[in-house]
């Protein structure tokens, strides 16, 4: 399998690394042998080998805040140029992430797709604002668009739904979506105001310098926005549902929360309203006796109530460098298994 990498921050060197430390696994266990042809980042520079890069060494080099331009195959292409010029089969695409536009991640995947490249992404942007149209140029050029990675990172919530819930009618699902704000809202259950919460937060590495995506909602909405339209089968936008975040909360009535036997917790939400599907982001009292109650810490849960289960939740990370990078990883295996 030869892959491409557009974009190699975090979540790609997370990918790079698993790669090569399990390569011997997936190879034996997964029939899974690959070699990377092109990487391509803004930032990091561009190379290009169709024999195959040597990851350890761009690994190495990034981490000494070199470029990858500096290495053999070294180039200045930009991520578009590198799509078009390579021969690969699978394009990962792990850029920033522009939930109000979608791009320039949307228009690499859709050249990659129209090349027929199969493409697994982390971005949340075009699976938010074009997963439908995306999904049906995968069909007709005969490859697979994966995102695994765009809901809570390595938790496999996607295919918990797509394969063990199939053949379950999921009539409505809400949860964590965002560890910044339920590391936030957990520190002021011990009595920590939100200013102090959130500077430890941004201390630990949990949210930015600039926290407004996490902390005002849009970071769950855009996720909302992706279920909404990838298990329901709705055609939302991020700007058609309700968002609110967790600024407004204070230390009273968190502790008052406590006393009548609940919890605040930012809550990202998505149900069939009779034939509508409505999603919605705000933070909710969630009973002491809930699942989603106990999750603590920078964790992601989802509850998924089904018609012939009942409720099933699932906990897992939903950010970090390696949970991020399995994700892309598993996407692999599954695209290997189709083959």
């Amino acid at each position: 399998m030869k892959l491409v990498l557009i974009g190699f921050g975090t979540v790609g060197q997370g990918l790079a690394e698993l790669l090569v430390g399990k390569r011997a696994d997936l190879e034996r266990i997964h029939g899974l042998e690959w070699s990377v042809v092109g990487i391509a980042d803004m930032l990091k520079g561009s190379c290009h080998d169709p024999a195959g890069i040597d990851l350890e060494a761009a690994l190495s080099k990034v981490e000494a805040g070199g470029s990858l331009s500096d290495l053999d195959g070294g180039c200045d292409w930009s991520a578009l140029e590198m799509i078009d010029r390579v021969k690969a089969d699978v394009m990962v695409e792990v850029t920033y992430t522009d939930i109000a536009t979608g791009q320039p991640a949307t228009d690499h995947v859709r050249a990659a797709l129209g090349k027929g490249m199969s493409v697994t992404t982390t971005n949340k942007g075009p699976v938010a604002l074009a997963s439908r149209d995306l999904t049906e140029l995968a069909v007709a050029h005969g490859a697979r668009f994966l995102f695994e990675g765009t809901v809570m990172a390595g938790t496999p919530l996607l295919n918990l739904i797509r394969g063990t819930l199939a053949g379950s009618d999921i009539l409505e699902m809400k949860g964590i979506l965002n560890g910044t704000t339920n590391f936030i809202l957990t520190r002021m259950e011990g009595g920590m105001s939100y200013t102090d919460a959130l500077a430890e937060a941004q201390c630990l590495g949990f949210a930015e310098a600039v926290p407004d995506a996490d902390v005002l909602g849009w970071d769950a909405l855009a996720k909302v926005t992706i279920l909404a339209n990838t298990v329901f089968g709705a055609s939302l936008r991020p700007s058609d549902s309700p968002c609110q975040g967790i600024t407004e909360i204070t230390a009273e009535q968190i502790a008052e929360a406590a006393t009548a036997g609940s919890k605040y917790k930012l809550i990202g939400r998505v149900w069939r309203d009779g034939t509508a599907v409505r999603a919605s982001v705000a933070p909710q009292l969630v009973a002491l006796s809930h699942p989603l109650a106990g999750v603590t810490g920078a964790t992601n849960a989802m509850t998924i109530t089904t018609d012939a289960l009942g409720d099933v939740t699932i906990v897992g990370p939903g950010a970090g460098r390696l949970e991020t990078g399995f994700s892309l990883l598993n996407d692999l295996i599954h695209l290997r298994r189709s083959r």
